[in-house]
Formats: C-alpha cells, structure tokens, sequence
C-alpha cells in the first residue's frame, strides 16, 4: 500500500486567495486524519542529501504523527535511492525483536540537475518504494520532492507553505487505519 504525497495537497485551509501560498492540487486534511492511532509505530527515514530541504519534510512529518499520536522513530540515510533498502533493513529487524512498524514514511528531495542522474534517483526511488509496499502490504507515505529548482523544493517542504513532509505522513496513517479496518496486520 503506497500513497504519494508530492501532487496530492490543496493549500492549507487557512490560506486565503490573496495568500501568497501556492495552491496545490490533491487532498485536504479533515480531522480524522490526525485521529490518534493507538499503538501505532512509523518509521519515519530521511535522506541527508539536500539536508536543508528534507530538515524541512522531517519537521512537517513528525508534527503530523505526533498529532496523531503515533509512535515515530527516524533514521537517517545518504540519499533518496537509499530510503527503500534502509526501510527494508530497519522493518526486518524491528520484526526479529517483536516490535514491527506498522508504517513508513520516506523523506528526501531530489532537485533536476544537468545530467540524466535526476531521472534515475527520481524513478528509482519511488520505484523501490512502491515495490516495498505492495511486496510487503506495508503503508508507506512517499515523501521524495522531485524538483527543478531549490526554491521549488522549500515552497514544498515548509511547514508553512506546502507541508509536504505532513502530507507524506498523513498517507501513510490514511493507510494504516484502512489496514486497520480491512482486518489487515497494522
């Protein structure tokens, strides 16, 4: 289970139409999204490339889970192309010791360079994500900015513009309450 969070926002309810926060196509939060979630764990990974960009998502994401009550524990990693293998580590041993997460949500930003390397980190790491979470039924908040430009990237990631670190958290909780209520093991 998977849920993307880069194109999936309006702007933030309390943004008027002369506010200069962009507006954002996708979903708008509705309380329920922040209902406590008893007994919940995330796992929450962030890529220290771009670290200015991904400090940014890390603060919007962890807001969202605390408000939600949810159990967060966050390790870091060099890269986007790192986030899947490191889940993957990181879920097999929290089973082995009996405290499996019952979420992810991976934080990075990958910004358009010169070369075709932007392609390659910007596919590959959503894909490595995606596969994770249909192959392991795992609900993963995809948190990857994908951008041309570093002001594209902060008007994303600021808890006060686009908040898309919260974005990627709130999918991964959307998930794990429909895990939760289809009878699955989250």
């Amino acid at each position: 289970m998977m849920a993307c969070a880069a194109p999936c926002r309006v702007a933030h309810p309390e943004a008027s139409s002369s506010s200069k926060i962009p507006q954002m196509a996708g979903f708008s939060r509705a309380d329920q999204e922040f209902a406590p979630l008893p007994g919940a764990r995330v796992l929450v990974i962030a890529a220290r490339f771009n670290a200015r960009i991904v400090a940014l998502l890390r603060e919007g994401a962890v807001a969202a889970l605390s408000r939600a009550k949810v159990e967060a524990r966050v390790i870091e990693v060099p890269g986007a192309l790192e986030l899947a293998p490191a889940a993957a580590i990181a879920l097999e041993a929290a089973r082995k010791a009996g405290a499996p997460y019952d979420g992810v949500v991976a934080l990075g930003c990958v910004i358009r360079g010169e070369t075709y390397h932007f392609e390659i980190v910007a596919n590959e790491s959503a894909r490595a994500l995606t596969d994770l979470a249909v192959s392991q039924r795992l609900p993963v908040g995809n948190g990857v900015l994908t951008v041309e430009n570093e002001e594209q990237a902060i008007v994303r990631a600021d808890p006060k513009q686009g908040d898309k670190g919260a974005d990627a958290a709130l999918a991964a909780l959307a998930l794990i309450r429909l895990a939760r209520e289809l009878g699955g093991r989250r």
